[in-house]
């Protein structure tokens, strides 16, 4: 398929509206419509990217798009079962159009935006290839051509000789992370994500030591934050916030119940720690609550839940206009990884990225056929050639295949 020259890449550019983002896809994808059809969409799951199954589609021009959904392989497949005949045969660089008739279905089930969400990447992903642009181009950047990262940190926060330990090895290792989030559920001493009772006093003086021991080992080189799954009451969330405030936190994570609620409101003004929400949240009408009531200082997306790179999109345009920044959260494989790059280059009020790279076993840098991404001084460099910048290394993929999961089935 004939590339863009970039005479008409400019010519396409300028003839869109300033800020008008689908506008100036469009623009650029015009040459192009009409001379691809979608054959197949393929979905299945691996291990270790919290639950996520990778999306594959296929074209009769030979490409193929890669997207990452926020459900299980069995889960996405059944849905895929369900909407087919919206894209089979279809154009695919018609993106806005897949994506009202996906996210509008009501009959017989509700749109499920997790499925969705990783079709809508697979499908920016043929059209960056499509045209020969990077997606961060057709979302209507970049305005960085690196992103910056936050790790985790995982482990006995209540040893301080631990701490110690762990702040060494962190300030040593290569990809230079100087922002982690620590997970309070060991702190708490409650099963990850399910909803906790009210928090006792001992609970909370635990949560305020291991917070202490961190920042002790940490000292002002390395910024740490409050890792919450939504298991908080509001009540147990105030205090948690209290213990914590004097370490500085970066932020304070989904310490309530996904929705928004009256409960959020009373956390915002109970606290100084700035509040990061929304990883489970749904499109634009999942975040507009806590933009438009100031409930979080950051929003906090993740592409594989929230509506790919078009539903977020919307999100991320809607938080420009209230001022407020947009964080990606992001756990999932490669395919999410370079996805999150490529979103956070696009847009001006992008803050930075959750990133499961650098971790012992490289299970994310592995995934790649070659040129696995690489962290300096907490960033990534955006891949720069079409569409994502994802070349499946299919021997690690399959060997990585959950249990009865097919390949690319």
């Amino acid at each position: 398929m004939n590339r863009l020259s970039r005479r008409t890449f400019f010519r396409a550019a300028l003839a869109a509206p300033a800020g008008a983002w689908m506008a100036r896809y469009n623009a650029l994808a015009a040459p192009y419509k009409g001379k691809l059809k979608i054959t197949a969409i393929h979905a299945m799951q691996i291990k270790n990217i919290a639950g996520n199954s990778l999306i594959r589609i296929d074209t009769d021009g030979g490409i193929s798009g890669y997207g990452e959904a926020g459900s299980t392989g069995p889960m996405a497949r059944a849905r895929i079962e369900t909407m087919k005949h919206l894209l089979a045969g279809k154009d695919p660089l018609q993106i806005e159009f897949h994506f009202h008739e996906m996210t509008t279905l009501m009959h017989t089930y509700t749109a499920h935006i997790p499925t969705i969400s990783g079709i809508d990447i697979a499908l920016w992903d043929i059209a960056g290839k499509a045209t020969g642009l990077p997606v961060n181009v057709l979302l209507g950047g970049p305005f960085r051509d690196r992103i910056r990262l936050y790790s985790h940190g995982t482990g006995n926060y209540l040893d301080k000789g631990w701490c110690r330990e762990w702040a060494a090895r962190v300030k040593a290792a290569p990809e230079g992370f100087s922002s982690f989030k620590l997970n309070i559920d060991p702190m708490l001493g409650v099963p990850s994500g399910r909803f906790a009772v009210t928090a006792d006093s001992a609970q909370l003086r635990r949560v305020g030591q291991g917070f202490q021991n961190a920042r002790e080992a940490a000292g002002s080189e390395i910024d740490i934050a409050c890792h919450c799954h939504n298991e908080l009451d509001t009540t147990s969330a105030i205090q948690v916030a209290r213990r914590i405030e004097p370490m500085d936190p970066l932020f304070f994570e989904d310490p309530l119940p996904v929705p928004h609620s009256e409960g959020w409101m009373a956390v915002r003004r109970a606290t100084r720690i700035p509040i990061l929400a929304g990883e489970k949240l749904e499109l634009l009408g999942g975040f507009k609550p806590f933009l438009d009531h100031q409930t979080a200082d950051i929003i906090h997306p993740d592409l594989a839940f929230a509506g790919g790179f078009t539903g977020t999109r919307k999100i991320a345009a809607y938080a420009q206009h209230v001022r407020t920044p947009l964080a990606l959260h992001n756990v999932g494989s490669l395919i999410l990884c370079c996805a999150s790059a490529h979103f956070g280059s696009a847009i001006h009020n992008f803050y930075r990225s959750e990133s499961a790279l650098g971790r012992p076993t490289r299970h994310v840098e592995q995934m790649a056929a070659s040129r696995p991404p690489e962290v300096k001084e907490s960033h990534l460099t955006v891949p720069d050639g079409p569409g994502i910048g994802f070349e499946p290394n299919n021997d690690y993929l399959r060997s990585q295949l959950m249990p009865g999961e097919p390949f690319w089935s």
